[in-house]
């Protein structure tokens, strides 16, 4: 494993963002022979030792990675810094790990999603290795936040929280402190399976569940005309699979359907199905003999932290500091912080990069973004730890 340079021990972020590009950490399960977390983990793991903080790395699943250290733990507040490791696959891309920069924008796999946003973290913890801090400040990497979030879950599962967390997801420098969630549904319509030629038996579970699709699709149009966030805007609900019939001359006994419901702060499980029943009896009433039931699969709760909370306040004031409009806006998908907010800490994502990056072929983040960032998180980091 290479020794911290000289750009790195003194925390240049994109040098930092450049190593870590150049160390391949593809999410074993999205794509076959991907590296996973363990080079990325030892890599981050030994910068933070060097800057003499207390690393450990941590095995969530054989041969993925998180990487948790800390410095001070005194009586003033806790701040917690969050990236994922891990990335999604290369097939397509030309140089993937090359971290080269040109006209301002550094390329590779990972450098917008997410580590940049990583680099953006490690260069503050260094920023802050040398000064006396009243608080605690925590540096998290976690493993596998692009299938399961595994190493997310670990972290809080192991007892990892604190007063505040920024989780340094691509924001293209917005701060984001309201996240939508989901729930998947898993709907089934009956039929009476019989031969092509018996449509006095049959009885097709598929067109069923076409009058269930659109009763769904009114349902959908409903949440975008009387739900809304100021941030998240409304919630939404689509079909993403659906499966039914066993040959073109039979007709199709059961038909199945997965649905997913996008929520927005404050909606649970039961709220929504509660909606989802109200579908169903609207489609049994205007198609008599349909046979369909509804139950709740995999849910994720939207999270929201106060607008006038010391970490939203704190990090928009950093911002301003450095030139940024710190402008406040919603993460439509669902990420990392809604785990450490569900589980007590609050959480907002800062980051630099532009999501409309993240996957791409061709995938690309701002030097100039990844420099303001990682000076306004230092920024915020002094003062919300009281740093003297």
């Amino acid at each position: 494993m290479s020794r911290p340079t000289d750009a790195m021990t003194r925390a240049d972020p994109v040098a930092l963002t450049q190593q870590l590009v150049r160390t391949p950490s593809v999410n074993p399960v999205l794509e076959e022979g991907g590296d996973g977390e363990g080079a990325v983990a030892e890599l981050a793991a030994e910068w933070l030792d060097a800057w003499g903080y207390r690393p450990a790395t941590v095995e969530v699943a054989p041969g993925r990675y998180n990487v948790v250290a800390r410095r001070g733990g005194g009586a003033g507040p806790s701040l917690l810094l969050n990236g994922h490791l891990d990335t999604v696959g290369v097939a397509g891309m030309a140089e993937p790990f090359s971290g080269d920069i040109r006209d301002g924008r550094m390329y590779g796999r990972g450098s917008a999603d997410m580590k940049s946003g990583v680099a953006c973290a490690l260069a503050a913890a260094a920023a802050l290795a040398d000064e006396e801090v009243l608080g605690e400040l925590i540096v998290a990497l976690t493993a596998d936040e692009e299938h399961a979030s595994l190493g997310m879950a670990a972290l809080v599962e192991g007892g990892v929280s604190a007063d505040a967390a920024v989780v340094c997801e691509p924001t293209s420098l917005a701060i984001m402190p309201a996240h939508k969630g989901f729930l998947w549904i898993d709907a089934r319509v009956e039929g009476r399976a019989a031969h092509g030629s018996r449509p006095e038996i049959g009885v097709d579970a598929i067109a069923h569940m076409g009058h269930l699709l659109v009763a769904f699709e009114e349902e959908a149009q409903r949440l975008a005309r009387e739900t809304n966030h100021p941030l998240l805007g409304p919630a939404s609900l689509h079909a993403g699979t659906i499966s039914g019939g066993s040959a073109p001359s039979v007709y199709p006994d059961r038909c199945d359907l997965v649905v997913e419901r996008r929520t927005l702060p404050h909606e649970t499980a039961d709220s929504v199905m509660a909606e989802v029943e109200r579908v169903l009896a609207r489609a049994h009433e205007r198609r008599p003999g349909l046979k369909g039931r509804a139950s709740p699969g995999l849910f994720r709760a939207a999270t929201e932290v106060p607008k006038s909370s010391p970490l939203v306040t704190g990090l928009r004031e950093a911002c301003e500091r450095s030139g940024v409009p710190g402008a406040l806006e919603g993460m439509s998908a669902w990420v990392d912080a809604c785990f450490l907010n569900e589980h007590g800490t609050p959480a907002v994502c800062f980051g630099p990069g532009s999501i409309a990056q993240a996957h791409a072929a061709v995938e690309w983040v701002s030097v100039a973004e990844i420099e303001t960032c990682a000076r306004v998180l230092t920024d915020f980091a002094r003062r919300f730890l009281r740093v003297g």
